[in-house]
């Protein structure tokens, strides 16, 4: 009987033994999150324009009171593309002003990705372009 104990006693050891070191052996390196621009924005070649500060100013103000910060961020993406992303993405000159100006009232989809922007068919044509050039004017900040 005491040589049956102790051979048992000896298996457990080692089922033990090759229990604690087995983990240790199938371990992967903890893997730090890579920090990636997102691949979403296709800069669009153009020639940048000054935007007067005071209308950038003015256009601020109409986003304020209009319902943009319901799908979009300053600086982050949320439903829809984040105005600094927007600004990464578009020449600031007086074709792309009057071009998304007209988008931001008829809505539309496919440039950000499948979210849909709603129109704005109350907008003035003026205020939209206002609006835009504010947004255009984010190249500042990057």
């Amino acid at each position: 009987m005491p040589l049956l104990k102790k051979k048992t006693t000896i298996v457990v050891a080692y089922f033990l033994l090759a229990g604690c070191c087995l983990p240790a052996c199938h371990t992967q390196p903890e893997q730090k999150p890579v920090s990636k621009k997102p691949d979403y924005i296709k800069p669009i070649p153009g020639t940048n324009e000054p935007i007067p500060a005071a209308l950038a100013q003015q256009g601020e103000v109409l986003i304020a009171y209009s319902d943009c910060y319901t799908c979009h961020k300053k600086a982050h993406r949320s439903v829809g593309p984040a105005f600094t992303d927007i600004a990464k993405r578009y020449p600031a000159n007086k074709a792309f002003i009057e071009m998304l100006a007209h988008k931001v009232i008829a809505g539309g989809s496919g440039s950000w990705g499948t979210p849909a922007m709603a129109a704005h068919p109350q907008l003035l044509l003026e205020d939209a372009k206002k609006m835009v050039a504010f947004i255009l004017s984010l190249k500042r900040m990057e």
